[in-house]
């Protein structure tokens, strides 16, 4: 007994809760600070990258800059489990109130096994912006704990509904509430007073009524899209104003897309929660830029574009391995990285939209501009996107130069506004969603297939188109999807002759 209490009064334990982040997930990780007799020092263990292994300056400055003394002793900070990866500064916080609790310098009256806190500590104890904590708060709520962080850019987490988030600016205030000396407020969760605002209008967009209606009918049914014209025919401008006829996201997908952000460190603020992302990288970008990577691996800007639309402008500029790494998310929806001893998944459900000119001058085929490009060239130009990819592509459209004359009137043109074409996508959305559970783009052959339902004159017409035009049976498929989407935009019940005519006529070789 007298051997218990000797070692009691020289040991002193203390466990506190946080999480780690790897992909989208946040698996729980157990902090616990040991002080013991004997030389003095400070070590972690756990499996800590380097910012974390520099937490200790932090910690122990913040820690004398707050009115508190470092403990002395040996201490030693385990981070469980130690066979997972730790990285970035949310352990500050954790680890500082381990040691003031350790060290019986607060005594909190909470019950500190239902919070979970995090945040990175200047050196005068101030709470700084922690990135990518929106997945840990999302498990943290499902599992009923209380969230203790930054009180900066906390408004993005107004999105977890039924979250106990408790802001902080500073490691005294956390300290003083967890002893009951001073009260926190609880966020509010006011997305419900959030306006959705978008930047852009379609009735922005003149003339290119043809175009519109391609727009119109890919989004109604999430197909993958290539336009192509002469440099300012409106390809950028069009595709610009895509997210503004989009239906608006659900809250679990606007949850989603905000955890994708917050991982990137984009934090979104509450009116564009809802918004669909339309992310356009530079035709110069790696491959590790569109599909991400790193240490940690981080998302890329296909998961950036997660149920929204992914733009490439000037398509063939990119390089072709580039744009070969887009097929496998193109298919599954989801991107698998694998860097050093750690593998994630991130979300990679989006729309591609391409723009090209037709040659590399860009006016072949323009009656308004003289093309100088040999055959040989336009021909090596448009070989530069693989024949797998644009089997992936379900539309493609020639955007013609827009007429001076609808150019320079100046008087209102009749032309529909974004939330008209919106509500009709919408009400196409909901035919899809209550017929099938998924948009038609995701439909498999067979159900298509069974959807569609063609009598013998269509199978007939179908017949000759893939004769024409040569076409794989993933693009025969596509033709059917399309039509699919053509027939809901118009509230029918079967696919007909004339929605399989406009289908194919957007079927055709770039």
């Amino acid at each position: 007994m007298e051997h218990r209490g000797i070692r009691s009064r020289m040991s002193k334990l203390a466990k506190i809760f946080t999480r780690a982040s790897v992909g989208m997930e946040a698996p729980l990780v157990t902090i616990e600070v040991h002080i013991s007799s004997g030389l003095p020092g400070f070590s972690i263990v756990g499996l800590p990258e380097a910012a974390v292994r520099e937490s200790k300056d932090r910690v122990r400055s913040a820690l004398m800059n707050s009115q508190f003394k470092f403990p002395k002793g040996r201490i030693t900070v385990s981070l469980a489990p130690a066979n997972l990866p730790k990285s970035g500064g949310r352990y500050d916080l954790p680890i500082a109130l381990g040691l003031l609790m350790a060290s019986t310098q607060i005594k909190p009256i909470q019950d500190l096994s239902k919070f979970e806190f995090f945040g990175e500590l200047g050196l005068d104890g101030a709470l700084r912006v922690t990135e990518g904590l929106l997945p840990a708060i999302i498990a943290g709520a499902q599992d009923n704990h209380s969230i203790v962080l930054p009180a900066q850019n906390s408004e993005q987490y107004a999105l977890v509904n039924h979250a106990k988030i408790y802001p902080c600016d500073h490691l005294l205030k956390v300290c003083g509430f967890l002893m009951g000396v001073s009260e926190v407020d609880e966020l509010a969760h006011n997305l419900a007073d959030s306006q959705t605002v978008y930047d852009n209008d379609f009735s922005q967009v003149k003339g290119q009524h043809h175009a519109k209606r391609a727009l119109e009918i890919a989004v109604s049914g999430g197909h993958n899209l290539l336009l192509i014209g002469p440099p300012g025919s409106g390809k950028t401008m069009l595709a610009e104003r895509l997210p503004s006829i989009m239906p608006p996201l659900t809250t679990d997908k606007a949850l989603e897309r905000a955890s994708i952000y917050s991982i990137a460190n984009k934090p979104l603020g509450l009116n564009q929660l809802k918004i669909r992302p339309f992310r356009s990288p530079h035709h110069s970008s790696s491959a590790v830029a569109l599909v991400g990577g790193g240490s940690p691996p981080k998302p890329g800007e296909i998961s950036l574009a997660h149920e929204g639309v992914l733009f490439l402008d000037e398509l063939p500029e990119f390089p072709r391995g580039v744009l070969e790494v887009l097929r496998q998310p193109l298919e599954n929806g989801e991107i698998h990285l694998s860097r050093a001893a750690q593998q994630s998944v991130f979300p990679a459900n989006f729309q591609l939209i391409g723009a090209m000119n037709p040659c590399p001058c860009g006016y072949y085929g323009d009656g308004t501009a003289k093309c100088h490009c040999t055959n040989d060239q336009i021909d090596r130009y448009k070989n530069k996107i693989s024949g797998p990819l644009l089997d992936r592509i379900d539309m493609v459209l020639t955007v013609p130069p827009l007429p001076k004359e609808v150019l320079l009137n100046q008087t209102a043109e009749a032309t529909e506004n974004s939330e008209t074409v919106r509500n009709r996508v919408i009400k196409a959305h909901q035919i899809q969603l209550t017929r099938q559970g998924k948009t038609n783009d995701k439909l498999a052959p067979d159900e298509i297939e069974q959807l569609t339902n063609l009598n013998a004159d269509n199978k007939q017409l179908l017949s000759s188109v893939i004769d024409k035009l040569n076409l794989s049976a993933r693009a025969y498929h596509r033709i059917l999807k399309v039509a699919r989407t053509i027939a809901d935009l118009e509230g029918s019940k079967i696919v007909d002759k004339p929605h399989l005519i406009e289908a194919t006529s957007y079927r055709r070789k770039a």
